[in-house]
């Protein structure tokens, strides 16, 4: 099982455990955990996202040698930037 599918595994376990126990601290406990797996799944999703674009970006630059990290960076950036784009505006949120 990669990954990705493991951590999906967990959460999804987790969170039927959250819903089947009565006591509150172990609820909470397990919604924690399942937060903080969610947490952990996104960042490795992006990390995906960011290593194709860098490498989309270094294939167009002519793959120099010696500038991954301009690259990563750049990837960081424009991604980021596109997940700004993609949350609702402060205007719009409040209505």
């Amino acid at each position: 099982m990669d990954e990705q599918k493991k951590l999906e595994h967990q959460i999804e376990l987790a969170t039927r455990a959250a819903a089947l126990v009565k006591d509150e601290s172990t609820v909470q406990r397990f919604r924690s955990f399942a937060d903080e797996l969610t947490r952990k799944l996104r960042r490795m999703m992006r990390r995906g996202q960011v290593r194709a674009r860098a490498y989309e970006l270094w294939e167009q630059a002519g793959r120099p040698a010696g500038r991954e990290l301009d690259f990563w960076l750049e990837a960081e950036r424009q991604i980021e930037g596109e997940r700004e784009e993609r949350k609702p505006s402060d205007a719009s949120s409040k209505r």
